[in-house]
């Protein structure tokens, strides 16, 4: 027996069983069966008493007598009641639904343990659908016993948990043979690890809780180290062996916009993130940085400063968005920071039209044209630079990998790449999903601004919200209300908006209002938003599609509807913006009277803080780290231990342990190293085809 043979060779399973297992548990080899975790253990060592039982949900175990029986009928309902004693007291065990021969089946007045979770209703304790064991059938293993995941399916066939204590059973018997070691022995004894085969051993039959803790935490250490290893070997092979054109120069263009255009002085993260950027250019090597800011944070600031920098060395810049809309602020912004400067730069989008397209094809070809923004229309093979340096790509999460590969492939030597989120994310995540990058935060807000206070409000307050408003208003302010896209039918999201925009206007009748949704046009879009952004309407009513793009520092207040509908991380987008100008600035979440816990959390979470770094850690708890990344991420992997919330400090400490071995030893060449790396050969090197070592 080897880790590949097929699970029909393992004694007691056969050609129809594996073929049933296969189809149900996705298990088909023997290194299969060896990563079948149990869910869970029983403890059958210890026996509690009735008198000292408190509610649980663990399981326990008691050791005493039935003695009485009997079945209760209320209404409709049946259910099989029986009293418990022990020498300390009584206790009610109950079945809600059971067979006809349950009744017969239980022992009466015999000495046996009972196994299984307490309740407590009225101060009665209870245990509901008691696992029971005769005395003289007791089994005497001492060890926690494996509870695996199954189902009704393959109970029904007979495949139940003794079924799969006996087959785990068999197959680790053969550990010996089977598991080989693949730490070396000065990491075994720095972190008092368990040899491998004895983890295996011990979480599929712990001796006790402390060897199921030890054999739990190497499994885990082992998954999160092998992982960041791959991500670190990466790295190191791209700064070794991945060219990029240097950036030597700070010149003319950088010097005279920074001395003589910049509207605010740069707070010090941006500094700070700067010159990480800068170091990273000035090698021929191509940088590889991801850029993390909050909303309002100052990140296109430090994307055009170092566009001026790849200028200042001869190069072109692209910055690339996901939608039209954020293209479109992010070429505004650009343009008016650049007015004066005869510095050229232009929008390609999918509405760009055709006589516009021809001249930013010409100029970047000539190289007349410096920066160019734009949507996916800039991945398009009739799009070609002149000397492109400098991709920045904004929310890459929203790009599929293929896309952004086409965007390297737009020079001979690989642009530098700078990738910006104003969606933060836990540092678990940065630490485990993007340790190929090297990760700059920005994590000040620009001088003047004032933190947004956000306040929770239900529909009673309806009539008090919208004073609020008006009071804004009065001051001059402006408004958004903003509402949820409730059901993936456009029409019910189309019909709600224009209830609100109804309910709005008869409120605010005094008051010019617009509106921007999804199904409007890129030009009534830019019509709406210029209608608002110029102050000739004080309330815009909306859905998501502001979530980003939209920039009005006049806006004060953010009035978000049935905000328990959205998630986490868009309320903290919605919320950015407001609160970029210097008057204080408001969000206002309007809820229903009933929550549900999630939403409480949510809701509270946004009053508590504006930190957006707090904010995803809290978001990752409720929706788990598959949805943080998104469906396009590449590279997402199911740890079958690992708990990316739960275990940071694993995931921490080994990606300490990775760096430093790898700082000391970057071949995994010396003798005693030798374990690690061939091991990762064997088992990871398929899944990261670009490392080198060998």
């Amino acid at each position: 027996m080897n880790l590949e043979t097929s699970i029909e060779y393992v004694k007691g399973i056969g050609p129809e069983k594996a073929k049933l297992i296969k189809n149900v548990l996705g298990i088909s080899n023997v290194e299969d069966l060896l990563n079948f975790y149990p869910l869970r253990y029983l403890d059958k060592s210890k026996i509690h008493k009735v008198f000292n039982l408190q509610e649980s949900s663990l399981e326990i175990q008691l050791k005493g007598k039935i003695t009485n029986i009997q079945e209760i009928q209320t209404g409709k309902t049946k259910r099989l009641a029986a009293k418990f004693n022990d020498e300390t007291g009584s206790m009610d065990l109950v079945w809600f639904q059971y067979s006809k021969w349950l009744k017969e089946q239980i022992p009466i007045n015999k000495e046996l343990y009972i196994f299984g979770k307490i309740n407590v209703f009225n101060n009665q304790y209870s245990m509901p659908h008691p696992e029971i064991e005769v005395e003289e059938k007791k089994e005497n293993d001492v060890r926690l016993k494996p509870i695996y995941p199954s189902s009704e399916k393959l109970t029904k066939r007979g495949l139940n948990q003794r079924f799969f204590q006996n087959i785990l059973r068999n197959v680790c018997k053969e550990i010996p043979s089977l598991i080989e070691e693949n730490m070396p022995e000065y990491m075994i004894k720095h972190f008092k690890f368990l040899s491998r085969q004895h983890t295996f051993l011990n979480i599929h039959f712990p001796k006790d809780l402390e060897h199921y803790e030890k054999a739990d935490y190497r499994l885990k250490f082992e998954e999160s180290f092998f992982f960041q290893l791959g991500y670190a070997l990466k790295k190191l092979h791209h700064k070794t062996q991945s060219h990029g054109n240097p950036f030597p120069i700070v010149g003319d263009y950088f010097n005279n916009f920074y001395e003589n255009h910049l509207p605010f002085e740069l707070t010090g993260a941006q500094k700070r993130v700067l010159k990480e950027i800068r170091l990273d250019m000035k090698k021929p090597i191509q940088m590889n940085r991801l850029l993390q800011g909050d909303v309002g944070s100052g990140k296109t600031m430090v994307a055009l400063l170092t566009m001026l920098i790849a200028m200042d060395n001869g190069f072109q810049s692209c910055l690339m968005a996901p939608t039209e809309i954020l293209a479109q602020q992010h070429y505004n912004g650009i343009k008016d920071l650049l007015v004066g400067t005869k510095i050229n730069i232009r929008l390609l989008t999918g509405s760009t039209k055709t006589s516009e397209r021809k001249i930013i094809h010409q100029e970047l070809e000539s190289g007349e044209l410096s920066i160019l923004v734009g949507t996916h229309a800039v991945l398009e093979d009739k799009v070609k630079f002149k000397n492109l340096g400098l991709a920045i790509i904004d929310e890459q999460h929203r790009f599929g990998v293929a896309q952004r590969a086409k965007l390297w492939a737009k020079n001979k030597i690989p642009p530098h790449i700078l990738v910006m989120t104003a969606t933060p994310i836990p540092r678990t995540l940065a630490m485990s999903f993007y340790s190929d990058l090297d990760v700059s935060v920005i994590d000040e807000l620009p001088i003047g601004r004032k933190p947004i206070i956000t306040a929770h409000r239900r529909e009673k307050d309806r009539a008090y919200v919208y004073d609020f408003c008006r009071e804004e208003i009065q001051k001059g302010r402006q408004i958004y209300f903003v509402y949820p896209l409730i059901d993936e039918s456009e029409t019910l999201d189309y019909k709600n908006l224009m209830e609100g925009l109804e309910n709005i206007m008869d409120n605010f009748s005094k008051y010019n209002t617009t509106m921007l949704h999804g199904k409007m046009k890129p030009a009534e879009k830019d019509e709406a938003m210029n209608y608002f952004a110029s102050g000739k309407a004080e309330i815009m009513v909306a859905t998501t599609v502001i979530e980003v793009g939209v920039n009005v520092p006049n806006a004060s207040v953010m009035v978000i509807e049935s905000s328990e509908r959205f998630g986490l991380s868009q309320l903290h987008q919605l919320r950015g913006r407001v609160g970029r100008g210097a008057e204080q600035s408001y969000c206002i979440l309007m809820t229903s009277d009933k929550l549900s816990s999630d939403s409480r959390t949510r809701i509270k979470t946004m009053v508590d803080t504006n930190d957006g770094f707090k904010i995803s850690e809290v978001d990752m708890q409720l929706r788990g780290p598959g949805d943080i990344l998104g469906t396009q991420q590449s590279g997402v992997v199911d740890f079958k231990r690992l708990d990316l919330v739960q275990d940071a400090a694993i995931i921490k400490l080994t990606k300490k342990t990775v760096e430093k071995i790898l700082e000391a030893d970057s071949l995994l060449a010396r003798p005693d190293n030798q374990i690690i790396k061939n091991y990762y050969l064997r088992f990871y090197r398929g899944k990261n085809k670009w490392s080198k070592i060998s």
